[in-house]
């Protein structure tokens, strides 16, 4: 299994719209990468805090999609790219970190 990360860095001045990434933005990407049967699930969190206590939280929201494979991941975002991308400046300014992940251990 594959896990895609979607992480809003915690930059100073950045702007981020909870409210909008939660009820709108995130909402359309489920409804849109969750035809494709390598979908498995996915996960929207926001950060609280970092380690050292009264510090700021190192990522503001992430996101992580679970798919079978990098491949079915690609096959599903892909025709929706355009759409989803360009909703961006819709809730954010960050320029957000992407990485792919092999899942060894879920429960």
């Amino acid at each position: 299994m594959i896990k895609i990360s979607i992480l809003y860095p915690n930059h100073k001045g950045s702007r981020f719209d909870m409210d909008y990434y939660v009820k709108t933005h995130m909402p359309l990407s489920i409804k849109l990468l969750s035809t494709h049967p390598g979908f498995k699930g996915v996960s929207v969190e926001q950060g609280l805090a970092g380690a050292i206590p009264g510090s700021g939280p190192a990522h503001v929201a992430m996101s992580h999609f679970l798919f079978t494979s990098m491949e079915d991941f690609l096959a599903a975002f892909m025709p929706h790219a355009p759409v989803l991308q360009g909703d961006m400046p819709n809730y954010t300014d960050i320029e957000p970190v992407i990485q792919f992940n092999e899942v060894l251990i879920h429960q």
